[in-house]
């Protein structure tokens, strides 16, 4: 099978970034040719934003220049990521006239909310789920800016109404049933919409420190408000000294500053997946304190794959992923008294804390494997493949 890949990657590199590759490689290692179309956002430094403007809504330079790779690679089928502001849905619409059927993953919710994450003001609002998305204007809600919210907003209305999403987009994957739920919620057809979750490389588990030299608390992620770094730090404080003396956080982001003043040299910065790895194995459970709907937690499978249970935020795909009492616990988000009970009774209970580890990482060996994970995409991608076949022998 020929696949083409389609992305517009951040300015600064993250999740979704990483599941490109893994993904790219993952096909690749299994004898697929991959292409992938790639712009990056920092071309948006030289562009007038009036250009921006119109490349969010329709990109006639990333539309002519798939055709022509289309035209050379002949892909089977195209799966789209992150496509905003420089490719747009537009891609959808050369994949259709070439009788191409369309895959896109669903990393975020800017489909229903034009900041992507259904916060504001530090809480959940689905004021524009399912609606025209004027609130998000009148509040400024992606970047604080009327017109970029104008922008995000009017790419929405415009492929909405253009049936773009409901009838030019093959197959949706939804990372979780969470994500899946609130997708329908928002209007995107229930029969598109497949569930994946993304996946980690294993490693040798046998290089972990011993389960029982484990110990403390480990927050791995960025470092800003919505990952709950304020409830991680009101929790510490509400801790016994030499419980909160065994957190640690790895990590860079806007808060930077509120952690080093709270947690001083257990502050590790941003470190490398083999440092993470390390870490996970040193420590007695991950926590996941995010106020946000998270659409998954890469970092959660990773701490699965180690056989490190998880504290998480009942929130969001977190309380799908975690199961309370068997892979981990889960507390209330944003109630640090709850956080800070859940993580003394964790370092109260090291034995059942290494039994949650253990169900976890058999969790990690059941779901989130590269094996499992290419047998679920290729499932999708014939799926989409036998639709559009349909679709063109009917026609």
């Amino acid at each position: 099978m020929k696949i083409l890949i389609v992305h517009n990657a951040y300015q600064h590199s993250g999740g979704e970034d990483a599941v490109v590759e893994a993904e790219a490689s993952l096909l690749r290692d299994r004898g697929h040719e991959v292409e992938i179309y790639r712009r990056h956002n920092d071309e948006l430094h030289a562009m007038p934003k009036a250009s921006a403007a119109v490349s969010a809504i329709w990109s006639h330079r990333s539309s002519r220049e798939l055709d022509s790779l289309c035209e050379r690679f002949r892909p089977d089928v195209i799966h789209a990521h992150n496509t905003f502001p420089l490719i747009s849905p537009a891609y959808a619409w050369t994949a259709a006239r070439r009788g191409i059927p369309t895959v896109q993953t669903l990393h975020n919710f800017r489909l229903l909310c034009p900041q992507a994450t259904f916060l504001r003001d530090g809480g959940i609002c689905e004021d524009c789920l399912g609606k025209l998305p004027w609130r998000a204007i009148a509040r400024k809600c992606y970047r604080d800016s009327s017109a970029q919210s104008a922008v995000s907003a009017g790419a929405l209305v415009a492929h909405r109404m253009m049936g773009t999403f409901s009838h030019r987009i093959t197959r949706y994957i939804a990372l979780s049933r969470f994500c899946r739920d609130k997708f329908i919620e928002g209007g995107l057809p229930a029969e598109r919409i497949r569930i994946k979750p993304n996946f980690v490389q294993p490693h040798d588990i046998h290089d972990m420190p011993r389960c029982e030299t484990r110990k403390g608390g480990l927050y791995v992620g960025r470092l800003s408000p919505e990952k709950g770094i304020d409830t991680l730090i009101a929790a510490s404080q509400l801790m016994p000294l030499a419980s909160s003396s065994m957190l640690r956080v790895a990590g860079g982001g806007p808060l930077e500053a509120s952690v080093k003043e709270a947690f001083g040299n257990a502050w590790l910065g941003t470190q490398p997946r083999e440092a993470v790895l390390r870490l996970l194995g040193e420590s007695l459970y991950l926590i996941a304190p995010s106020t946000c709907y998270e659409s998954f937690g890469l970092a959660l499978v990773e701490a699965f794959s180690c056989g490190t249970p998880v504290i998480a935020s009942r929130r969001g795909a977190f309380a799908e992923l975690v199961e309370d009492g068997r892979t981990g616990l889960l507390f209330e988000p944003g109630d640090a008294r709850d956080l800070a009970a859940k993580m003394q009774w964790a370092d109260s209970h090291p034995e059942a804390m290494r039994r949650m580890g253990a169900a976890a990482l058999a969790e990690y060996e059941s779901r989130y494997t590269p094996q499992r994970n290419y047998a679920m995409l290729m499932e999708i991608y014939e799926d989409a493949i036998r639709n559009v076949r349909g679709e063109l022998q009917a026609a």
